[in-house]
């Protein structure tokens, strides 16, 4: 009997700890900040065309690195640009404030 209550309670605490295993937690998957994600956006930026939609989703997918490439000396030109700030309209990302 003592046997039959120890496997119970074996297979019990299996069950729970597989429930909570595969149960779904919130993840939120980091943004690895790369420039070059941005490339798709590069004629809109410098020359001021229209953004292709691929341009306004890598855009998006870059926000938090945003304040990032403002401070980068090598990228603030291009970023803080009148026409990266029309992409930034254009696609409904809001441009940033960064402290």
């Amino acid at each position: 009997m003592k046997t039959k209550m120890s496997s119970l309670a074996l297979c019990t605490v299996a069950v729970v700890a597989a429930v909570v295993l595969l149960s779904e937690a919130p993840t939120s998957e980091a943004v690895t900040c790369s420039v070059y994600e941005l490339s798709s956006c590069l004629s809109a930026i410098t020359y001021g065309t229209t953004p292709s939609s691929q341009c306004c989703s890598k855009l998006y997918e870059q926000k938090p690195c945003l304040c990032g490439y403002l401070k980068d000396p090598n990228l603030s030109q291009y970023v803080n640009s009148a026409n990266a700030k029309k992409v930034a309209y254009y696609c409904n990302v809001s441009y940033p404030s960064c402290s």
